[in-house]
């Protein structure tokens, strides 16, 4: 008598897909709190419930592969894109908790440019997810993620620059530096989905 194998379980393509989403979500928000004008508390609220959101998606793909005989891909890389896109998620949170906190009535220009950078990288990173179930067509998202990385980078020295200028009170300085490092991590982070995507693809193909 042959052996038997269970099937491998596909749910996962989906449950990246969710997970991608969620950030799309996220940085829809990001974006929000730093619009002239707006209500920072409710923003802060509405990123707290997306972000547990995404966690309950973490926790979902996590629970799937201690229940599941045949990953479509390594565990170890399943794990890791998992915890890569909950990284970027916390990343943004973070930030809108910083603006909340901090009372921050006014942003250096520059800061928006590094949101839209994030808000793009979110974009992509959630079109790419679904193409993990073929394979197909991924090479375009890391090379895409990682241009905008490189682009993300000379806009945090920048600001940096403009920031240590003389043109801010010290304690400014300290609170925009930490919210500039901050979404300068959640840049590096999407740079980190992206390589882990790409092992992936590797080995796959």
């Amino acid at each position: 008598m042959g052996l038997r194998f269970r099937p491998v379980e596909h749910a996962f393509y989906d449950m990246f897909s969710e997970s991608a989403a969620h950030l799309v979500t996220g940085a829809g928000l990001l974006a929000e709190m730093f619009t002239v004008g707006a209500d920072h508390e409710s923003v802060a609220q509405r990123m707290r419930d997306a972000e547990h959101a995404a966690d309950e998606t973490t926790h979902d793909i996590v629970k799937k592969v201690n229940s599941t005989f045949i990953t479509p891909f390594d565990r170890e890389d399943i794990y890791a894109l998992a915890s890569g896109l909950d990284d970027v998620m916390d990343m943004m949170d973070e930030v809108v908790d910083m603006v909340l906190l901090y009372e921050v009535k006014t942003m250096p220009e520059a800061l928006s440019g590094q949101v839209e950078l994030i808000h793009r990288c979110a974009e992509i990173t959630a079109e790419a997810m679904p193409r993990l179930r073929s394979m197909s067509e991924l090479s375009e998202y890391w090379i895409e993620i990682n241009r905008l990385e490189n682009a993300g980078d000379k806009n945090h020295r920048r600001i940096l620059a403009d920031l240590f200028s003389g043109e801010y009170k010290a304690m400014e300085v300290l609170k925009l530096k930490d919210i500039t490092e901050t979404l300068e991590s959640a840049i590096d982070a999407f740079e980190r989905v992206a390589n882990t995507v790409e092992q992936i693809a590797v080995k796959e193909s």
